[in-house]
């Protein structure tokens, strides 16, 4: 809860309650308890308390007890490290009771009291039995009417049965009038007759609940921050819970995660640190896996219930354990013991078994740990053994059949099982679950052609099989797999029957497979790849990897190839087949290639398709996606339902990432672009992702943050030169002070895109260009961008060539109805940063330029536009002789930062204390306070506080 701890987060409502109990005196005065799990911050909560009523001149005296047991206080440790005030309890000044309780006064608060009530107080407390507790209790409140003061007592599950009873007479019966006292402790099981007491003397029992997701991530933050000194992306924290599970809202397990974390595992982009090691891999420090895990300590030698868990924790790394199974795998003799020890893990919730009996940990950040451990079992040749047995009765192939779920089983159990067994198991497995559960399936396909030899009459089958499971389910990782068996099975001598110089028929549709998953990874395909992995015959119902590559050249997935010549092959009419395939046929295909080039050149290519075979609207779709080199969006304009692809493969997530683009959702976009650059860092199947790299540094740039955009610039290599990429590097050059060399390379970029036949996206690069000339007063130059415009425009014929045509000559010629028609058609196609430059457009031409430039500056402030923007729009303001329209701020989501900073400044923090706890300097801190003035429309720090507290500032969050 503390960033060792930092600010408390999340507890406000409750550190408030407390803090008010603790001023209370008098005749409102009264007992209340919390109740908190292990690791949920009481200990900061209190002492955040404390440190609110001290504040306020509050004196808070601490009430504890002489035989604590050390080892029970060792095996409950506080949820925080101790920190001054603890170190000074053990210093203070202590009146001792023959009860067994103390009082102790750490900050000095029984000073201004008396030297008679001090005296007295003490008398009082050194005398024994109930008279003496009835004797101590006067004098408290006797010191009290004089001096206001309140009793905090932490831990009360570790207090002595007998001390839990004296305390409760002294709150029960003989409480002390005037004086409030807040307990705190752990919950315990209903026959702890010492805390029940407890309970029944409180006035009021108060929980600490878990953390929101919202305060969970705050706290992951804010960590982060403090340690690497960059926040965290959002999908850190997201991690760092689904690793958590039941954990999720507790801060001490959060902390455990982030605390195991080291540089290798964090990636900065964008000012953000992004996770790279696997979710699999987050886990809990030993020791917090044993105390919020397990419940308590453990060493060694583990019992038989740890040994249980950290065996199932291996276990389940690499297969599903089904209940049943891990009796079966036993051997009889331990059978009972494990059966007694998965017993007890499930029934203290450290296990879960669904309504099917699959096992998992409720806390995977939990199994993560236990896998560090040591243990002695023989875990795979317990499953050897097993699966031997099984199969020798059975036979294997029925063994496969009947438990198809011991496939994970022998794939994990690797040599230890005869591949005479294990193939034909596998096999039958993969082939039994490839509809009910084919991911298992394709891993069992995996395991078979990682045993089965190149020149096995089975391979090509089973490479045959496995594509088109994975095909058919959008499994590109498992596409992706197939490259190493399938060129080993192709450099094997020919069997007799095969023809020389060809491959057995289906081999080609395993490479045009592998070629069509490697393009949704953003993979670079070079020649070698293709031919060696679709030599020979092909399928006419099938594309050649040859114009697969191709196509990924032309959106901009690598450099561009020339395409090739296919002769003519059966047409769709003749030939249904390929519409029971997720692949494209070659007549699909063609018509993607083409949405890149010209008008004519589609027309030819649609000519090709049946008539029924794609609809106007999808033809427009088919064009808005090519502009912006979205392959997903193409092929799924082409394909319709047939298209499948993996959600989180390259080629899916940049789809949504030129969605956000254009919707205005640019922080959503860029959260895209660093996602996806973590994957190609970390996954080996991952390509480069050029594409998002150019869209993030376009963002960047329309920000004015050019450090940025040239640190996601420099990923991008110089030989791609897709329209995009020069319309990223042209503003990044004009806006860097480069202006003769961004005009020059412009020109050379449009030329060379039209010339390679990339005509989509390069109507935008020449509106960039035209609209640079005419902001430098070069006529020449917008007159000859305005004629290319043109002329693309005649061969391209898309929307977006006219909508960019008719801004041009917005521009250009001042033609308002050419301006308004864009405006309106760009608006209903929702570009946001496209209409704001429309909307610039006729802020300087229109009759009535004040309803634009407002409009504009809507817009402007959603996308965030930065210094480029401010110049031009202050330009045209001047220009026009009107005023900048002063809006107020939108109400978007609060950051997790902006919310650490109002919930510091609702609770009365200062500048000093709230750049003390935010390890910066107050200077940031009046920065950020203006920052977060202007987005909530706040005018004081009492307004901003008072939003925050009755829900008005950012309901959504």
């Amino acid at each position: 809860m503390r960033d060792r701890r930092g600010t408390v987060i999340g507890r406000e409502s409750i550190v408030r309650e407390l803090a008010d109990t603790l001023r209370t005196t008098g005749e409102a005065a009264r007992v209340l308890l919390l109740v908190a799990g292990a690791g949920m911050g009481k200990t900061a909560v209190l002492e955040e308390a404390r440190r609110a009523a001290a504040g306020d001149g509050a004196a808070v005296l601490r009430l504890g007890w002489h035989d604590e047991d050390p080892e029970e206080a060792a095996e409950t440790a506080s949820d925080e490290p101790p920190d001054e005030d603890a170190t000074a309890l053990a210093d203070a000044i202590v009146v001792t009771a023959g009860c067994g309780l103390f009082l102790a006064d750490p900050d000095d608060c029984l000073l201004p009291l008396p030297t008679a009530h001090r005296t007295r107080l003490a008398a009082a407390a050194r005398k024994g039995g109930v008279n003496g507790l009835a004797a101590f209790s006067d004098a408290l409140a006797t010191a009290a009417r004089r001096l206001p003061f309140a009793l905090l007592v932490d831990g009360v599950e570790r207090m002595p049965e007998h001390i839990a009873s004296i305390l409760e007479l002294l709150l029960r019966i003989f409480r002390p009038h005037g004086v409030p006292v807040v307990l705190a402790g752990r919950p315990r099981p209903p026959a702890d007759h010492g805390q029940a007491r407890l309970t029944a003397a409180a006035d009021r029992v108060l929980e600490l609940p878990q953390l929101r997701p919202t305060d969970a991530a705050a706290l992951v933050d804010l960590h982060i921050t403090r340690r690497f000194g960059h926040a965290a992306e959002p999908t850190l924290a997201d991690a760092v819970a689904r690793a958590l599970g039941t954990l999720a809202g507790n801060p001490r397990a959060v902390l455990s995660v982030l605390d195991t974390l080291n540089a290798e595992d964090l990636l900065e982009l964008d000012g953000r640190m992004c996770l790279t090691r696997a979710e699999k891999l987050l886990r809990l420090t030993t020791t917090d896996a044993f105390l919020l895990g397990l419940g308590r300590p453990h060493s060694l030698p583990y019992p038989p219930i740890l040994n249980a868990a950290i065996v199932t924790a291996h276990v389940l790394n690499h297969a599903d354990v089904h209940i049943d199974d891990a009796f079966r795998m036993t051997p009889s003799a331990g059978a009972r013991v494990l059966e007694h020890a998965l017993d007890r893990l499930i029934t203290d919730r450290v296990l879960t078994a669904d309504p099917r009996g699959w096992l998992s940990f409720a806390v995977p950040a939990l199994a993560a740990a236990l896998r560090t451990l040591p243990f002695q079992r023989d875990v795979q040749g317990n499953s050897a053994r097993y699966v031997t047995r099984l199969a020798g009765r059975l036979g294997p192939e029925a063994t496969g059949r009947g438990y198809p779920r011991l496939a994970d089983r022998v794939a994990a159990s690797g040599p230890l099982v005869d591949d005479d067994l294990a193939i034909p198991l596998l096999l039958a497995a993969a082939r039994e679950e490839a509809r009910a559960d084919w991911p298992r399936s394709a891993r069992a396909y995996a395991a078979a052609l990682r045993r089965l030899a190149p020149r096995d009459e089975r391979t090509p089958g089973v490479l045959q099989e496995a594509s088109e499971l994975s095909l058919r389910h959008g499994d590109h990782d498992g596409l992706l797999a197939l490259a190493e068996p399938l060129l080993a099975h192709a450099d094997t001598p020919r069997a007799e029957h095969t023809e020389e110089g060809k491959e057995p028929t289906g081999l080609h549709g395993i490479g045009v497979a592998w070629t069509w998953a490697a393009l949704h990874e953003h993979r670079v395909l070079h020649a070698d790849d293709h031919r060696a992995l679709c030599r020979g015959r092909t399928d006419a119902r099938l594309p050649s990897a040859a114009e697969l590559a191709a196509l990924g050249g032309l959106y901009g997935i690598g450099p561009l190839t020339p395409r090739p010549s296919t002769a003519a092959g059966p047409t769709p009419h003749s030939d249904p087949g390929h519409r029971r395939t997720p692949l494209p046929s070659p007549a699909e295909l063609r018509l993607v290639a083409a949405s890149v080039g010209s008008h004519a050149e589609l027309g030819r290519a649609r000519r090709n398709l049946p008539p029924d075979a794609i609809d106007d609207q999808a033809l427009d779709r088919l064009r808005h996606a090519a502009a912006y080199a979205d392959l997903t969006g193409a092929l799924a304009a082409v394909l319709g339902d047939r298209y499948t692809a993996a959600p989180d493969c390259v080629a899916v997530q940049y789809q949504g990432m030129v969605r956000d683009y254009l919707a205005g959702n640019w922080d959503a976009a860029l959260t895209t672009a660093r996602r996806v650059e973590v994957r190609c860092r970390t996954h080996s199947t991952a390509g480069d992702p050029h594409l998002p790299r150019v869209l993030a540094a376009e963002i960047h740039c329309a920000r004015g943050d050019l450090t940025r955009a040239q640190a996601w610039l420099d990923l991008v290599p110089d030989a791609l030169d897709h329209p995009l990429a020069a319309r990223a590097r042209l503003a990044f050059r004009y806006w860097s002070g480069r202006k003769e060399e961004a005009s020059e390379r412009a020109w050379r970029d449009a030329r060379q895109a039209r010339k390679n036949g990339q005509l989509a996206g390069t109507e935008r690069l020449l509106l960039r260009i035209l609209s640079l000339s005419a902001r430098q007063h070069r006529s020449p130059l917008t007159q000859r961008a305005l004629e290319e415009l043109e002329t693309l425009h005649d061969e391209a014929a898309t929307p977006m060539t006219y909508e960019t045509l008719l801004i041009a000559r917005g521009i250009a010629h001042h033609d308002t109805d050419s301006a308004l028609t864009a405006h309106r058609s760009i608006q209903r196609r929702e570009d946001v940063h496209l209409s704001v430059v429309s909307g610039m457009c006729l802020t300087r031409i229109a009759d009535d330029p004040r309803a634009w430039l407002t409009e504009v500056m809507c817009n402007a402030q959603l996308l965030g536009l930065g210094r480029p923007f401010r110049t031009a729009v202050t330009h045209a303001a001047q220009l026009r002789g009107i005023p900048l329209p002063r809006l107020r701020q939108a109400r978007q989501k609060l950051t997790e930062p902006d919310i650490i900073l109002v919930r510091m400044v609702s609770n009365g923090a200062t500048n000093r204390q709230i750049a003390a706890e935010l390890a910066c300097s107050t200077k940031t801190v009046e920065q950020r306070l203006t920052r977060l003035f202007q987005h909530t429309s706040a005018r004081s720090r009492s307004e901003l506080a008072a939003a925050w507290l009755n829900g008005t500032l950012g309901n959504e969050t």
